[in-house]
């Protein structure tokens, strides 16, 4: 693969470019050498690079892969097209590009840098991928089979009890939604009605108690007027959702310990559900991942020592 004079100036003056970073020059005057002599891999090698610093991805990919076709044993070939296919954020394929550059030139250590930061990089991004299908999928329902089933025993009307479940479920993934967006919920009992009873002009399915947990008499007020409007709205359930952080009263996680309690230092919110026949506690914690906020699984509470307020509903 014997070079003329003119082709080597060609070559030359293509990297004299390229180090001064003209790369679009550069590109020009290797495409000049290149129709002087098509068969030589190491043009179209300077090519592609020098495509590749103008974006020009698709055209460097094409120049790479003809490097390859030429010389198939010539590491550079696949360490050009591992580049490119970096660029098109192709991590796994660039990983396999560089791979096999490696094989061909185990001494590198440019190929070497290159995997280690490709695998790093392909990991980062599909653990990107899978916090951004958790936070656009959410499904509580299947972390929550256990307090179906109770559900399920503690009410003989099937369809009675499923309605409970539902609102349940709808309540804390619209605050998990709400999370993720904008990393609170307010401080909110929700009322599951009765369609039959409720005078809905009067009585509204949702209460703000974001003052409620400031101190103990506003904590207590807002427990008796809760009792009340449980009785007088004639509602079936209640679900309380409260982020941590509005919490100064009562801090129920305060003094237990890493074993009672968990997520001392998590953010968060406390889901409380409470029917006539039923008691159940959530904490459903919460990250940054990614840069992304993330709620986690939630974590079922003993509510006898968890509890955020008392009971709303008479015992039955």
């Amino acid at each position: 693969m014997a070079e003329s004079k003119t082709e080597v100036s060609l070559k030359d003056q293509g990297n004299e470019f390229f180090k001064a970073g003209n790369y679009l020059k550069a590109a020009a005057v290797y495409t000049q050498a290149i129709k002087k002599d098509p068969s030589n891999p190491t043009l179209y090698s300077n090519r592609a690079a020098a495509f590749l610093n103008l974006v020009k991805l698709q055209k460097a990919l094409s120049d790479a892969e003809t490097t390859i076709s030429l010389n198939p044993s010539w590491d550079k070939g696949y360490f050009r097209k591992g580049c490119v296919l970096e660029a098109m954020e192709r991590y796994d394929d660039a990983l396999d590009a560089f791979r096999i550059a490696s094989q061909h030139n185990p001494q590198s250590t440019e190929v070497s840098r290159k995997i280690k930061r490709l695998t790093q990089l392909s990991k980062d991004k599909k653990r990107s991928a899978e916090v951004d299908n958790m936070r656009s999928n959410v499904d509580l329902a299947k972390h929550l089979d256990g307090f179906k089933s109770e559900l399920a025993q503690k009410h003989v009307n099937e369809e009675y009890w499923k309605d409970i479940f539902s609102f349940v479920v709808e309540t804390m993934e619209t605050a998990v939604k709400s999370w993720h967006q904008t990393s609170t919920v307010d401080a909110r009992v929700h009322f599951l009605l009765d369609k039959e009873k409720t005078d809905t002009e009067k009585y509204a399915p949702v209460v703000n108690v974001d003052k409620a947990f400031e101190s103990p008499h506003t904590h207590g007020d807002c427990v008796s007027f809760l009792r009340q409007y449980a009785v007088d709205s004639f509602s079936r359930a209640a679900c309380l959702i409260v982020p941590k952080n509005a919490i100064s009263y009562p801090q129920v996680w305060k003094g237990l310990g890493p074993r009672k309690w968990k997520h001392g230092q998590s953010d968060g919110f406390f889901v409380e559900f409470e029917s006539p026949l039923l008691r159940k506690e959530w904490f459903i914690p919460s990250s940054s991942e990614k840069g992304q906020i993330l709620c986690r699984d939630p974590v079922a509470l003993d509510i006898s020592a968890h509890e955020v307020i008392p009971r709303i509903f008479k015992d039955t």
